[in-house]
């Protein structure tokens, strides 16, 4: 029996997708990586994985998981390979509220999880842009981490325990639901970001949080970026680190927004350098409470900082959202950053992380390097400043890859001299191997080659990815 027709007797021949009905599954939303799967399982259980993924070990058979398919970096490229789709495991086992858990499958779509969250006063705080695609065992797979890490952290930050078929097949029990465990290795831990290399989730305990019963939401214009730095400092103090997101948009990025997409505002009367979306969400009742005017307790109070730092100088404009409506539409200016970056041809991407306080020295030192090497080139940045994380764009003058690798390692260079990382939260995949080579430390490599070796020993999960041949 060839591998295909037992795979099919494994899992039934509708989850089993070959030729066209594959290859969707082989191109990831950039349309950089394209590949033709040898097939596309869609198992139902737990079961069915550790069956599928012991009859690919024993043939050497190459596996890739797959979930929303939103990766930027080539994470789910896969040719000639075995992709597993848990799309069709998309069950929330248990909500415990007074737990503050929620027991999922990985094929869960995180916009589900806010939802069924909600329902229950909580909140899963993780999100991005792609929620309504990107799946459980997906972000946990690449550590993703968004617009509220500045609050309740990265997806590591976010799970308890998680269930993992490892690449011989057998199904390895982490599900805990504990705060504090100390018993030997964190396995979790080594499985989260590992994108797949180590063995595939397929179940996960994830921390919840309490609702903010109210937002308040502004665009603030910084007279500079440590001006900025200084504005969250104050706003952390002044709510009680209830700030949830803070996101730098400069004056090229607005306007890159306003010409390409439709319908899109400007954030103020007249143009800022720097433009900060920045959100702080209420849990307490007297602080969401409407009041007999109308108005919210939290978003009056931010009003209220926000005008004092205006009468001292330390803020150049603002502008708080009044209604949902007007929330909606800040968001929409920083959630449409791949929309209006990524689908430009000729460029080079980035996903770097710096200390909080080095974010300006690195936009000012990569700047005149880049000017150096490319006088034409254009760049375009939007950050998760409250964490320190960039992503930063060069559109190069011509569209030559030894060009764009000498553009990329300027920037891993002026990265590694602010103490950073080349990758903060879109994962190494294919594009980053280089950048593994030359930025990894070379113990830290010869130990990932080491655990990758011994629970994998075939080589056969999600090959060539994230861990560098020697």
């Amino acid at each position: 029996m060839d591998l295909l027709t037992h795979l099919t007797s494994l899992i039934g021949e509708a989850n089993v997708l070959t030729g066209k009905d594959a290859a969707p599954y082989g191109r990831d939303w950039t349309g950089k990586y394209v590949s033709q799967p040898l097939a596309v399982l869609r198992p139902a259980n737990t079961g069915e994985v550790s069956a599928v993924v012991t009859a690919c070990a024993e043939a050497g058979q190459a596996i890739v998981p797959v979930s929303g398919n939103t990766g930027l970096s080539g994470g789910a490229y896969a040719e000639g390979a075995v992709m597993i789709s848990l799309a069709r495991m998309n069950a929330i086992r248990d909500i415990r509220p007074d737990a503050h858990l929620a027991v999922v499958e990985a094929g869960v779509i995180l916009t589900a999880l806010h939802e069924a969250a909600d329902a229950h006063d909580l909140v899963f705080p993780l999100t991005f842009g792609a929620r309504g695609s990107a799946m459980i065992g997906g972000v946990l797979s690449t550590n993703a981490g968004g617009s509220n890490v500045v609050r309740y952290g990265s997806t590591r930050a976010l799970c308890l325990g998680l269930e993992v078929v490892l690449p011989d097949g057998r199904v390895m029990d982490l599900m805990s639901e504990l705060h504090k465990d100390n018993t030997g290795y964190d396995l979790k831990q080594l499985m989260i970001g590992a994108e797949g290399t180590l063995g595939l989730i397929t179940a996960a305990v994830m921390k919840l949080s309490p609702k903010p019963r109210a937002y308040a939401t502004a665009m603030v214009a910084a007279p500079s970026l440590p001006d900025a730095l200084t504005l969250l400092n104050i706003l952390q103090q002044a709510t009680g680190g209830a700030v949830e997101a803070f996101e730098y948009m400069p004056n090229n990025y607005i306007t890159r927004h306003i010409e390409r997409i439709k319908g899109a505002k400007e954030p103020f009367d007249v143009r800022h350098d720097v433009n900060i979306l920045v959100e702080v969400g209420a849990t307490a009742p007297r602080d969401a409470e409407v009041q007999s005017d109308g108005s919210i307790p939290i978003t009056s109070y931010l009003e209220e900082v926000l005008a004092g730092l205006m009468e001292d100088g330390q803020v150049l404009d603002a502008v708080v959202a009044k209604s949902d409506a007007q929330r909606k539409e800040m968001w929409a200016r920083r959630e449409e950053a791949a929309e209006i970056t990524l689908t430009t041809p000729t460029l080079v991407d980035s996903d770097v992380c710096v200390p909080v306080d080095m974010v300006d020295t690195f936009l000012k030192r990569i700047t005149k390097r880049i000017q150096q090497l490319d006088p034409g080139a254009e760049e375009l940045t939007v950050s998760h400043l409250g964490d320190g994380n960039l992503h930063y764009t060069v559109f190069p003058t011509r569209d030559d890859a030894a060009h764009r690798d000498l553009i990329r390692q300027q920037v891993e260079q002026v990265t590694a001299e602010l103490g950073g990382s080349f990758s903060a939260e879109h994962g190494i995949g294919l594009t980053k191997l280089p950048s593994m080579t030359r930025n990894k430390d070379a113990v830290s490599l010869d130990v990932m080659r080491a655990i990758k070796s011994a629970l994998d020993p075939k080589g056969i999960m999600n090959p060539g990815k994230v861990v560098p041949d020697p």
